[in-house]
């Protein structure tokens, strides 16, 4: 494990849908509740809430709850281009750069956590945990967008799964 990176990781995924779907996927918060999140709120300068129907913009605050945990995250937007490119924080001082591109018909989403400390905590929960939720989160992404079937488990009677 001495070469192994516990700063940053890589995800991609090609999802048969057009661009501008995809990036509404990640700045809206309706859509984020379709494959993400049981609640997502994105915020402006004043601390108004977005309309769940309108795309978040550069220094955006938000707030999001997953389902079965009853921690809230709250980051800000440090970056978004309107078309292609987003980046938020995540995990306190974590960064997630999300990039999409076209390809024969799919949207490629290269999601990129960087920045993760390289405390024992956070390698395990941060490096680890993160990398193996955007696996399965990214899976949902493309399984909603293709197809409609949301994978998450959101019952609160079963045990934590890799569905959440």
């Amino acid at each position: 494990m001495e070469n192994f990176d516990w700063t940053s990781f890589t995800k991609k995924i090609a999802i048969k849908a057009d661009l501008a779907t995809i990036y509404n996927a990640w700045t809206k918060s309706g859509e984020l509740e379709k494959w993400f999140l049981k609640e997502a709120d994105f915020f402006n300068a004043a601390d108004e809430t977005i309309d769940k129907n309108n795309n978040a913009s550069q220094g955006n605050g938000y707030e999001w709850l997953w389902y079965l945990y009853d921690d809230n995250m709250k980051g800000t937007l440090k970056s978004v281009n309107g078309k292609d490119q987003l980046q938020f924080t995540f995990e306190g001082t974590c960064l997630v750069d999300v990039n999409l591109s076209e390809f024969n018909g799919y949207t490629i989403v290269e999601l990129k956590q960087h920045n993760i400390p390289t405390d024992d905590s956070s390698k395990k929960f941060v490096r680890l945990g993160c990398s193996n939720g955007w696996h399965f989160y990214l899976c949902n992404l493309k399984s909603v967008y293709e197809g409609g079937l949301d994978l998450r488990n959101k019952d609160a009677d079963l045990d934590p799964m890799i569905n959440n």
